[in-house]
């Protein structure tokens, strides 16, 4: 039985096993922590509890499905579609800005008809943009001081869907924006060039936060951060919720503190992490985003092609500075952001896209070990023959 489990397990799940390992424990502590913080969402909703429990469940499943999916496709494969997913990308952020569904003065959302699910087309934004970029690096790399040819291209999009996303999500826009800078970093673009696009970055964001959305919101927030003359109250609740955990928290269920923290399911499921499973939790979730950042690191270090590896490091980049950055805001070190807890936090879409991303960081890693072993087969039918 064990033999046949092994050889299914050798077939079907590939690429690197401990990113795979990674993935599964963090979407365990997701629905626990789902299941324990959604009580007073569903008594406010006059449901059970147990119908979030369900419908998340569900939504990690559809998930863990689509990153098996993306990884077992040629990563190469994804290169040929950036285009088509940036071009599709602007009309629907465009879209969002101007006529979606709006909630706490943002309209980042879209309806999807039959469904009933909401789509952030800022996830399909990052993703397309973080392709694009990795597509068009490793086309340019013995050019890549050209700057009419090759970076005019690479900065025009950067800066352009950094600033629709920042019309309704600063939060997110900065965070992509610093992604692609690191990733153009690791694609040899010279320094000047980078601090081209900081100056064209800062400048589409005073305009974004002028004409956006949230740019009110976002200074608020900076400034009670920078002046805490009064802790905003999720952050005071949130460090109610640390302070009480202590060491080993008050154990699965044990939260008090979800009854009065907002989006305590999303925004701040961190803080319930910590008060239910103690710093010891609080540091092991960590910890697990630590090893997904290293491991995906190692896939790029073994990448013998420029696209994968930029491609895979890219995306760890955005999956793991968007998880340090929650945490850095649960425990006091940031304003508040609205950044969920990839993996964990309740989400619909956002969770599909993070693992179409990560399927797609392991589909690089697969392609790599098919590379390494195709190259030992011929090293060994060479001295068979010799």
């Amino acid at each position: 039985m064990l033999d046949k489990v092994k050889s299914w397990t050798d077939k079907n799940i590939e690429g690197d096993p401990v990113i795979w390992l990674v993935v599964i424990c963090l979407s365990v502590f997701g629905i626990l922590v789902v299941y324990s913080a959604t009580g007073s969402l569903a008594y406010r909703a006059g449901v059970n509890t147990e119908m979030y429990l369900v419908r998340h469940a569900v939504m990690v499943g559809l998930s863990l499905f689509v990153m098996w999916i993306a990884h077992k496709i040629d990563y190469r494969y994804y290169s040929k579609l950036t285009r088509y997913a940036l071009l599709l990308a602007v009309p629907l952020l465009l879209y969002a800005w101007l006529k979606g569904e709006s909630h706490n003065g943002a309209s980042r959302w879209i309806q999807l008809p039959f469904i009933g699910l909401q789509f952030q087309p800022s996830d399909l934004a990052k993703l397309a943009l973080i392709a694009a970029l990795a597509t068009m690096l490793a086309k340019r790399q013995q050019k890549i001081d050209d700057f009419k040819e090759s970076l005019i291209p690479m900065l025009a999009w950067c800066g352009g869907i950094c600033a629709l996303i920042a019309m309704t999500n600063i939060s997110t826009a900065v965070l992509l924006f610093a992604t692609c800078m690191l990733l153009l970093f690791i694609g040899r673009v010279p320094v000047k060039y980078l601090a081209m696009l900081l100056v064209v970055g800062v400048f589409a964001g005073l305009i974004a936060m002028k004409v956006g959305q949230r740019g009110a919101t976002a200074l608020s927030r900076v400034e009670s951060f920078i002046n805490p003359t009064e802790v905003p109250y999720q952050a005071k609740v949130a460090n109610m919720a640390i302070a009480t955990g202590g060491v080993f928290g008050n154990g699965p269920g044990g939260s008090v503190q979800r009854n009065f923290l907002p989006e305590a399911y999303s925004d701040f499921a961190y803080a319930i992490i910590i008060e239910e499973y103690g710093l010891v939790g609080g540091v092991f979730v960590l910890f697990l985003y630590l090893v997904l950042l290293y491991r995906g690191m190692r896939v790029v270090a073994n990448s013998d092609r420029a696209f994968g590896g930029l491609l895979s490091a890219g995306l760890t980049f955005a999956i793991v500075i968007q998880a340090l950055v929650n945490i850095g805001v649960v425990v006091g070190l940031g304003p508040v952001t609205g950044q969920t807890l990839p993996l964990i936090s309740m989400g619909g879409t956002s969770l599909l896209f993070t693992g179409l991303s990560l399927g797609i960081i392991l589909s690089v890693s697969r392609g790599e070990q098919e590379d390494y072993s195709a190259m030992n087969g011929e090293v060994k039918n060479k001295l068979r023959t010799a």
